[in-house]
């Protein structure tokens, strides 16, 4: 079991994850590069550009044009900030609202796809055991960042 590696099987599971994620939201004109900006958003509705990118740990750049796009498609729309006219507010439009429970439903579905066959108790252990791999990959990365 030494000679396996983690990362083999975490990247597979994450590429074969966007297939999945690309092929569902298609039909709503969301990329998978996108959805996470909207499930950000479905918590804390209305962040700063710059909190949404530090919340997934995503540079500006690439926040700006996942968010860009979300904003053709009518999912969001940023209003400046009053404070600092250099940032802006992010908010749901209502057709984002409206479209929350189909994403969770998506990301639900493969939730479920990834523990077919599994028992409750194995899914449980597996989300322990998820959580406690990306605590350890979060922590070593930011100690070597500051």
């Amino acid at each position: 079991m030494t000679n396996v590696s983690l990362g083999k099987w975490i990247s597979l599971l994450y590429r074969y994850g966007q297939i999945y994620i690309n092929k569902e939201l298609e039909p709503y004109g969301i990329g998978k590069g996108q959805f996470l900006f909207l499930i950000v958003l479905y918590e804390r509705d209305g962040l700063l550009q710059e909190e949404i990118a530090q919340c997934l740990n995503i540079d500006k750049g690439t926040t700006a044009r996942a968010l860009s796009k979300l904003e053709a498609a009518g999912y969001i729309v940023r209003k400046p900030n009053e404070k600092d006219l250099r940032s802006n507010h992010v908010f749901l439009t209502q057709l984002a609202k409206d479209f929350k429970p189909t994403l969770f439903s998506i990301i639900k579905g493969w939730t479920n796809i990834l523990s077919t066959g599994m028992t409750e108790e194995e899914v449980e252990q597996a989300f322990i055991l998820l959580t406690k791999l990306a605590q350890n990959a979060a922590d070593y990365i930011h100690k070597d960042r500051f």
